[in-house]
């Protein structure tokens, strides 16, 4: 594979677990690292700025030295690497180099808390998180990238209900595969880059998880034909781009193409109640619905949940991107250069603005697909997991019920819903009412008299249609009118997760 920089060798996984041992001996764990370096620098390290924690270590204790080895990619004397790491594995595994009376090391090892507090470390090459918003400039096209916003939220979103097998494509570091080891008694994972597969097999074995079988070759390709899932998870190569420089993130397919096709096959992957769920970029067309477009990729026979989370005009895209190349610190001719490129290739497109978002499927089954798509910037409670199914566990509700159902049902107001008045102070009646969720997507929606009315007296006790013929004699309304006019309301706040029905389906 040719590259456009350096690409080392990557250590060798056998001896791991003495290395492991050792790291979490000297408190090189997410947990010490925030002790030691405090809640600012290490908020600052996370978003690849090393200055605070270049700081905070400047001692020379056994962490201090791990740090600035590891995270900072420095030096460290060789007299003191030995008295915390067993040197002569690192050095003859590939971990460490030495130079004279310093080592240093030839790859990124993170700490990275698992969601029982497992102590795991991500492992990826050195450079990407170093020295502030540098991104992969200078590194090869075969770089393999650590922890980042994007694989975080991945793994916040995705079900951990147990599974038998579970399929990580593109699995980069492993990060994705690592999580899917504590729920999925089978795990595979695939990627086009032959470096990744071997950063995955590192992170697996340096943080003491199960092993995986790992797969070279793009998207479903290196898989059996008939092979099927309980659980797909994608971070892609999903940046939309005018070449294909960097494996990591350029799909190297014509726009949205790689996205559409992920979530088009991931379909006949999935085993019947299977979920996949990917990342993604959607181009916004000059003329066309961004819903309309990603609504015609979701496969027959699944339900889909897609969340429009961000959108950048075309010119935000591809400042974004070049940063993350490092085009931005080279020569300004070239810059501009390839900055015309991106332009060009999104007016050939017509393509105004890309969205960015969660895709969910899963595998129902039924006639009537429910397919919801929605924008939400707003700030989530993460982790998500639980919230994705009950999602779908409410559209299966609403499509058991026709309204004369739903009106004979019992409703329950959510635990976590609150009311608020929104209107000047010492007013005698709010503007408005607001139902407000305080866990998961903290939803908000505005309701009318009657709909906070209905809300409140939601206590599992009477069905729906008798709480309206209540609020109608209340109001002076017709009942008969009422209960026509309010079950699309109802099944808003069903869907939405507000109200949680007792006869019916639990969710």
């Amino acid at each position: 594979m040719s590259t456009t920089g350096v690409t080392p060798p990557i250590p060798a996984p056998d001896r791991a677990p003495r290395l492991r041992d050792a790291l979490i001996a000297a408190d090189f764990t997410a947990d010490g690292l925030l002790e030691r370096l405090g809640a600012t620098a290490y908020a600052a390290l996370a978003r690849s700025e090393t200055v605070p924690a270049l700081r905070a270590t400047r001692g020379d204790g056994p962490l201090d030295e791990l740090v600035r080895l590891f995270l900072l990619q420095r030096s460290a004397a060789y007299e003191r690497v030995r008295d915390v790491l067993p040197l002569d594995l690192c050095l003859s595994d590939g971990w460490l180099v030495r130079d004279g009376d310093t080592v240093r090391a030839t790859v990124d090892v993170r700490p990275y808390s698992g969601p029982a507090g497992e102590d795991w470390f991500i492992v990826s090459d050195l450079g990407c998180a170093v020295g502030g918003a540098a991104g992969a400039g200078g590194q090869g096209e075969a770089v393999v990238l650590g922890v980042g916003g994007a694989s975080t939220t991945l793994a916040g979103i995705t079900v951990r209900t147990p599974v038998a097998t579970a399929l990580d494509l593109g699995t980069g570091s492993g990060i994705q595969a690592l999580h899917a080891t504590r729920h999925a008694t089978r795990v595979t994972a695939t990627d086009l880059n032959p470096r990744a597969l071997a950063f995955t097999r590192l992170t697996l074995a340096l943080s003491g998880a199960p092993g995986a079988e790992l797969l070279e070759g793009s998207l479903f390709e290196p898989l059996p034909a008939t092979e099927t899932y309980d659980l797909i998870v994608s971070n892609p190569p999903f940046v939309i781009s005018p070449a294909a420089r960097l494996t990591y993130r350029d799909g190297g397919m014509g726009g949205d193409d790689l996205c559409r096709t992920l979530v088009q096959q991931a379909g006949e992957r999935l085993n019947e109640g299977g979920y996949a769920q990917f990342l993604a970029n959607w181009q916004h067309v000059e003329g066309e619905e961004w819903q309309d477009r990603v609504r015609a990729w979701v496969p027959a026979g699944c339900d889909a949940w897609i969340v429009q989370r961000e959108v950048q005009d075309v010119t935000q895209y591809a400042e974004l991107w070049l940063r993350d190349s490092g085009d931005h610190r080279g020569d300004p001719e070239r810059y501009a250069a390839r900055y015309e490129e991106w332009l060009d290739e999104f007016a050939a497109q017509r393509t105004k603005a890309v969205g960015f978002g969660w895709i969910t499927l899963r595998k129902s089954g039924a006639e009537r697909s429910s397919v919801v798509l929605e924008e939400w910037a707003h700030p989530v409670e993460q982790p998500l997991g639980e919230t994705v199914v009950a999602h779908f566990a409410r559209q299966d509700y609403l499509r058991e019920h026709d309204d004369a159902a739903l009106l004979a049902d019992r409703f329950t107001l959510a635990a976590e819903v609150v009311q608020e008045q929104v209107g000047p102070p010492g007013a005698e009646d709010p503007e408005h009412l607001v139902l407000r969720q305080n866990r998961g997507m903290r939803r908000a929606t505005r309701v009318d008299t009657v709909g906070a009315g209905f809300a409140g007296a939601c206590d599992g006790t009477l069905s729906a249609g008798r709480i309206l013929d209540a609020i109608a004699q209340l109001l002076g309304e017709d009942p008969v009118l009422l209960r026509d006019r309010t079950p699309a309301a109802l099944r808003v706040l069903v869907g939405e997760g507000f109200l949680e029905p007792v006869g019916g389906r639990r969710v």
